[in-house]
């Protein structure tokens, strides 16, 4: 058990039956009336994200969670097969638990979390960026670059994004997975 000065983000918690990981907290200290914690929470099997308020000192069951860090190997009609870098033990995961599946590159290594008590996958999460190389896109035109035109690349994992006018083939780019967004040219 655990009270709501315990709250932060990423902690995993039983809520009305289910398990939801907290994406965004606020402590609240109202001038009038007693203080409150508001949260976001993001359901573990559905994604569903619900607005939640407990009030202050309100007791919350936490899930035990386990994050361990795992190597991708490869994707096949069975799902995607990860190798735990610890243990070199391998598991298989379902395409609905892994965030953004279509930025996945061979050997990238992700925080996968495993509930302790039923050692049930809960949650893939990738590296906030990734560099990866141009395969296919149209050449820029030259003279559109006054402003910020984006055109379509494909990248080595299949995904489609935008990028500057000024990227071409087999250029390499640092991308945003969480927003699909170019952030830079890597040398």
């Amino acid at each position: 058990m655990a009270s709501t000065s315990d709250i932060k983000n990423g902690l995993c918690i039983e809520y009305n039956g289910n398990l939801y990981f907290v994406t965004e907290f606020q402590h609240v200290k109202p001038g009038k009336g007693p203080a409150f914690v508001r949260t976001k929470l993001k359901n573990v099997v559905t994604g569903k994200v619900i607005d939640n308020t407990f009030p202050s000192g309100h007791k919350i069951v936490t899930a035990r969670v386990e994050k361990r860090t795992h190597q991708y190997l490869y994707k096949d009609s069975s799902g995607y097969h990860f190798m735990d870098n610890s243990s070199y033990e391998q598991i298989s995961v379902e395409k609905s638990i892994i965030d953004h599946p279509e930025f996945l590159v061979d050997g990238m290594e992700v925080e996968i979390s495993i509930h302790t008590e039923t050692s049930e996958i809960l949650l893939c999460e990738l590296p906030a960026t990734i560099e990866t190389k141009i395969i296919y896109t149209e050449p820029g035109v030259k003279g559109d670059t006054a402003t910020n035109a984006t055109k379509i690349a494909k990248i080595e994992t299949g995904a489609e994004i935008h990028v500057p006018l000024f990227i071409n083939e087999d250029d390499k780019i640092k991308v945003d997975i969480k927003q699909g967004k170019y952030v830079e040219r890597v040398k």
